[in-house]
């Protein structure tokens, strides 16, 4: 279950870590933000919960004090941002979780899912305990259908032609975030942490999606690198502030 790739923003500023192009950030070390989902296997979590715990985990970090200004993490965030935007989920459970958990990083709890998220580490740089946790082999699906959002909740909505595996959905989702979280002002940033970085994540109705992404609402463009196809819409992102 993992995902490593970039993504693309449509209309996305000129030097912006989501262009399709080639670009100077090409030739900037390369980093990866780490997210481990903790999958047991007697209780797995619902796939949902555990997209959704992703999500709010890349914003967590985002928002966190370590991350910003001089805080002990803030480099490695601007230099992952300085480069191209990579996400990696991997999975883990029993003592593989509690190796992980002891690595610096925030645990962020859904209704049943856990998901760690790190700060970033250069692509050759993964600590032994993150780098030897499975990458595939294990999906998630939702026991019962999820229900509607509540009013005035951001929502992440997933394309609904696409198949994505759980892990796959999981750093889209996370993409999703992060793109919002870029487009929002200082104030509403802090409002959004807050209250928790409330969110829901959906699958578009089929008849509403090619509405969605051509709103102007930032929309995620995958790079290809594993599973669909090189500039695919995966994930708008519908904050309220932003509409």
């Amino acid at each position: 279950m993992s995902t490593d790739e970039t993504t693309t923003a449509t209309a996305a500023p000129g030097d912006s870590p989501f262009r399709s192009e080639p670009s100077a950030r090409d030739q900037a070390p390369q980093f990866v933000l780490p997210l481990v989902v903790r999958i047991e296997r007697a209780a797995p979590p619902a796939r949902t919960d555990a997209l959704e715990t992703a999500a709010r985990a890349v914003l967590v970090l985002l928002g966190d004090e370590r991350s910003l200004g001089d805080g002990a993490w803030a480099r490695a965030v601007r230099d992952w941002q300085d480069a191209r935007i990579r996400k990696v989920v991997r999975r883990a459970r029993g003592a593989e979780w509690r190796r992980a958990e002891a690595l610096p990083g925030i645990t962020v709890a859904g209704q049943a899912a856990e998901v760690r998220v790190f700060p970033p580490v250069p692509l050759d740089g993964w600590p032994k305990d993150l780098a030897k946790l499975q990458v595939s082999g294990t999906d998630l699906d939702d026991p019962e259908p999820p229900a509607e959002p509540g009013p005035g909740v951001p929502v992440l909505w997933l394309n609904p032609g696409l198949e994505m595996s759980a892990g796959k959905a999981m750093a889209q989702a996370g993409h999703g975030a992060q793109l919002a979280w870029w487009e929002l002002t200082q104030p509403q940033r802090a409002a959004w942490r807050e209250a928790g970085y409330p969110l829901a994540v959906r699958t578009a109705a089929p008849s509403r999606w090619e509405e969605l992404t051509t709103s102007g609402l930032p929309v995620v463009r995958d790079a290809g690198f594993t599973e669909i196809a090189p500039g695919s819409c995966t994930v708008v992102a519908d904050h309220p502030a932003l509409r």
